[in-house]
């Protein structure tokens, strides 16, 4: 059956966008539209001559520069994209809509026009936001902060029950999801994956590691948002650990706050093996990753189970050693562990400690980035994923033609 699918994923990120070509390509009418104002890495979001006609993409650009550290300039934007999103969608008439990243206030506003159109909604969860909000206002703003995160608390909880079906990233999400009340037979899990077709493995000695002098270093890689709930620290720490080692570089590859942060703290420590590099495009992925010895990724143990950072998948397609400074209970510290793809380190010392080895052990590194790429390969088949969301869709369509 050929439907009208529009698949929002507000981030642009890589698997959400290969998504939306798998439905094209499997014979639906499939609009995709992101942020153009989110400042954050981004998938491949131009159509290709590859793609079928049958495949849309837009991206939404509001009015004024992203605010992301202002809450109440934030807000108004997000209300702003909310209104954007519903416009566009009224040139699509879809039968059903999927979800992704999108801030509560631009959810709401788009769930409550789904609603009044009678357009099945399917929220893919991929983080619990309100628990983030909450935390981060409460520290800042005391009672008030509360006070707000209860308030989008208590709007997550609506949309997630008002919507036909959720499909959560991790099962570490259903008990809350449960606690909430959302119906548990509209709840399907759906983990994460990457675009496994779409990075291919390239030598360390590449056209990018030469054109920024990379080729003969020892590069531990951090790539992707570097935001509130990280902690740059981490990586500045790295950095002065490694800084008597001539061919040792720490790369980092972000915008915004954590990357100012760094910045900074460079210049006033001077430290010159330390490298940042604004995001890059998508296009030029596989050549960055190829560049590394050893990827990074981090959260900050207040993320908790409800943050999962899905650039621990894209590097698990590199073929590379993943060093992990993660939540022992996260998603992606359990898939690194179970995987034997890498190193998690719950603390400074063992970070450290974990650097030194992995920089110490090729062998071990070579062992442990096969083993990721064993993982990715046997995990991210866009066929078996595509025919999860097709049954999801279906059972959305089925009940709500039966309501």
């Amino acid at each position: 059956m050929c439907m009208r699918i529009l698949v929002h994923d507000y981030s642009g990120h890589p698997f959400q966008v290969e998504l939306s070509r798998w439905l094209s390509r499997h014979g639906h009418q499939t609009l995709h539209l992101y942020s153009a104002s989110f400042q954050t890495p981004k998938g491949r979001l131009e159509k290709s001559d590859e793609d079928p006609d049958s495949f849309q993409i837009a991206g939404l650009k509001l009015k004024s520069k992203f605010q992301k550290y202002s809450f109440v300039r934030r807000r108004f934007q997000e209300l702003e994209y909310g209104r954007l999103l519903c416009e566009r969608i009224k040139g699509f008439s879809p039968d059903l809509i999927i979800s992704s990243n999108t801030p509560l206030d631009a959810q709401n506003t788009l769930w409550n026009f789904c609603k009044k159109n009678k357009i099945p909604t399917i929220f893919w969860l991929q983080d619990i936001y309100s628990v983030a909000i909450k935390n981060i206002l409460r520290e800042k703003f005391g009672l008030l902060g509360a006070l707000i995160g209860k308030h989008y608390e208590d709007l997550e909880k609506k949309l997630l029950s008002s919507s036909d079906a959720i499909v959560s990233i991790s099962p570490d999400f259903i008990n809350l999801l449960n606690e909430w009340k959302a119906p548990s037979q509209n709840i399907h899990v759906i983990p994460n994956w990457a675009p496994l077709a779409e990075l291919p493995i390239f030598p360390k000695e590449n056209s990018w590691s030469k054109e920024n002098n990379l080729e003969s270093d020892f590069v531990f890689l951090y790539s992707g948002t570097l935001g509130l709930k990280h902690d740059p620290e981490l990586l500045l720490k790295l950095a002065e650990e490694f800084k008597s080692e001539k061919r040792v570089k720490v790369l980092v590859i972000s915008e915004g706050l954590g990357a100012d942060w760094l910045n900074n703290k460079k210049a006033e420590i001077k430290l010159d093996n330390l490298i940042i590099m604004n995001y890059q495009d998508f296009s030029v992925m596989p050549k960055v990753l190829a560049s590394a010895d050893v990827l990074i990724a981090v959260l900050e143990q207040s993320a908790g189970v409800y943050s999962v950072p899905s650039k621990v998948l894209t590097y698990l397609c590199a073929g590379k050693a993943i060093l992990l400074s993660v939540p022992a209970d996260n998603l992606a510290a359990r898939v690194v562990s179970e995987a034997g793809a890498g190193r998690l380190a719950d603390n400074k010392s063992e970070f450290l400690r974990s650097a030194r080895e992995l920089f110490s052990d090729e062998l071990l590194r070579t062992e442990m980035g096969q083993k990721a790429l064993n993982y990715a390969q046997r995990t991210f088949d866009i066929d078996t994923i595509g025919e999860k969301f097709n049954s999801v869709i279906r059972s959305c369509l089925k009940k709500s033609e039966q309501s």
